[in-house]
């Protein structure tokens, strides 16, 4: 009898630490679907907008927010727009699509430049590094005009940075377009193909004529990735 007695403690050990490895092994299974659960999440957290487009921010270049010609000098009410109304939403959307660079581009008008003589080949990386004002810079075409105008907003936008604590952990681009793009997206028509008369005799071509709806500041975003040789 106590031979038997002592088979049925050992079944009922055995059973105890059958069902205690189950436990622990289904704690443990429990454990790792966690962890995958909260690998996945900060995947989709960590590449969320990856693949959507942030809308394009456009100052227009009209009323008080208008560059003088041939000027790349910001006037004061097109600062406190940039400061009040166009940073906090480059904050938004650099948040919200996972962006690190943002990419400022100047667009002019067809009319040509009455200055021939630029400066921009010796005093660019001066200004583009800070060390000298946009003002400093004297343009020689629309592509200089476009540019000079893109780094202005970039170096209002750097003081805003640093003097404010805003816009951290992005980097600016200056560009310039010139008068090539329209606001629809597409190629500007090629000078010559239809002309307006001017006083005096002559003829203006369209695509040269003065137009301010091409005149503007686009504001675009993208991720500054690795550097990739292509062979």
């Amino acid at each position: 009898m106590a031979r038997r007695f002592r088979n049925g403690d050992d079944h009922e050990e055995l059973n105890v630490s059958t069902a205690f490895t189950d436990l622990m092994s289904n704690a443990f299974m429990i454990l790792i679907l966690f962890l995958l659960l909260a690998m996945v999440r900060s995947f989709i957290n960590d590449n969320v907008g990856l693949t959507d487009t942030p809308p394009i921010i456009v100052i227009q270049d009209e009323g008080a927010y208008r560059f003088a010609s041939g000027s790349a000098t910001i006037p004061p009410a097109m600062f406190n727009y940039i400061s009040q109304q166009i940073v906090p939403e480059i904050e938004n959307r650099t948040q919200e699509y996972n962006i690190n660079v943002v990419e400022i581009i100047g667009h002019t008008d067809g009319q040509p430049n009455s200055n021939l003589t630029s400066n921009l080949d010796l005093n660019l990386e001066n200004v583009a590094s800070g060390a000298l004002p946009v003002g400093k810079l004297q343009a020689g075409s629309n592509a200089d005009l476009g540019l000079m105008r893109a780094l202005a907003i970039v170096q209002a936008l750097r003081n805003i940075q640093v003097n404010e604590q805003r816009l951290k952990g992005l980097s600016f681009r200056a560009y310039s377009a010139a008068q090539l793009i329209l606001p629809s997206g597409e190629f500007a028509a090629i000078a010559g193909r239809g002309a307006l008369p001017i006083a005096g005799g002559g003829a203006l071509p369209i695509a040269r004529q003065e137009d301010q709806t091409r005149r503007r500041i686009e504001i675009r975003f993208t991720r500054l990735g690795k550097v990739q040789e292509v062979k």
